[in-house]
């Protein structure tokens, strides 16, 4: 796996026994985590399992009951919501957009802190970066669920801030457009960014991941290098899969599947491999 050459490993993104709580009930039960600049890490779980949760508690969008969360070392819950932009651009798992604007636009919201024209300069360098450079004078509600979903990324990336929180990036996507997005985001760590992203393919986040945390009831079950985090007693116990790893002609690669029906193995059981 790729990792950001030459990068000092600067912690950008923290949570310290970190305790979020939904309608009486914890969803976060004092994670632990780190994303150093100039690192890629994917966040793995079933569902319910705190994913989102997580990133939205470093975006300051879920206060904590206990523990911390950090931005640039900084205690989240001290800064206003600009010293936050400023630190982590956010890219949330829904793709609703209220309003019918161009895609150019729309992602240079993404640079809220810029003159007008710089905004829109940063946000076409973005949308190229994205592949979506031909939809600049689109509107967003005339596009795909697909194309919408790069105009998105363009918008977090047009940010340009020390570390990138996207949750659920590849969703519905095909598979051509999952890789050119991680292939994106490992790009921006190669840069010096701090990227934390949520993924359901496993498959994506063995192949692209410096790290991959899982997690498993809001606890941090596994965090380490892709072939140490999703072992098969990992893969058994947090998703009910058999797995191995596999030589590939790029490297390693993570092969999982059901267990067979009645076959006894396997703390869970999952509708589809990954």
């Amino acid at each position: 796996m790729a990792r950001g050459a030459g990068v000092a490993a600067v912690s950008a993104l923290e949570l310290s026994a970190a305790t979020v709580a939904l309608g009486g009930r914890r969803v976060l039960d004092g994670v632990d985590l780190t994303v150093a600049a100039g690192e890629l890490v994917a966040l793995v779980g079933p569902n319910g399992a705190g994913k989102s949760s997580v990133i939205r508690a470093l975006a300051g969008l879920l206060p904590l009951c206990a523990g911390r969360a950090l931005l640039d070392g900084a205690d989240g819950a001290g800064l206003s919501g600009r010293a936050r932009a400023e630190r982590a651009a956010y890219l949330p798992q829904e793709r609703r957009i209220a309003w019918n604007l161009p895609a150019i636009e729309v992602a240079a919201l993404g640079a809220p802190f810029l003159s007008t024209a710089d905004a829109l300069e940063r946000a076409r360098a973005a949308l190229d970066e994205v592949e979506a450079g031909h939809l600049a004078d689109r509107g967003v509600a005339e596009m795909s669920g697909g194309e919408r979903a790069r105009v998105l990324l363009a918008r977090a990336l047009a940010a340009d801030t020390r570390a990138l929180l996207a949750d659920e990036p590849t969703a519905g996507l095909d598979p051509e457009a999952q890789l050119m997005v991680l292939d994106r985001l490992r790009a921006r760590a190669a840069a010096g960014q701090a990227v934390l992203v949520s993924l359901h393919d496993l498959a994506l986040a063995a192949r692209h991941a410096d790290r991959v945390v899982v997690l498993d009831g809001g606890r941090v079950v596994a965090d380490a290098a892709p072939m140490a985090a999703l072992t098969p007693e990992v893969m058994a116990r947090t998703f009910g899969l058999s797995a191995r790893w596999v030589e590939g002609p790029d490297g390693p690669l993570l092969s999982s599947g059901r267990y067979s029906e009645g076959s006894g193995s396997g703390a869970r059981r999952a509708s589809s491999p990954a």
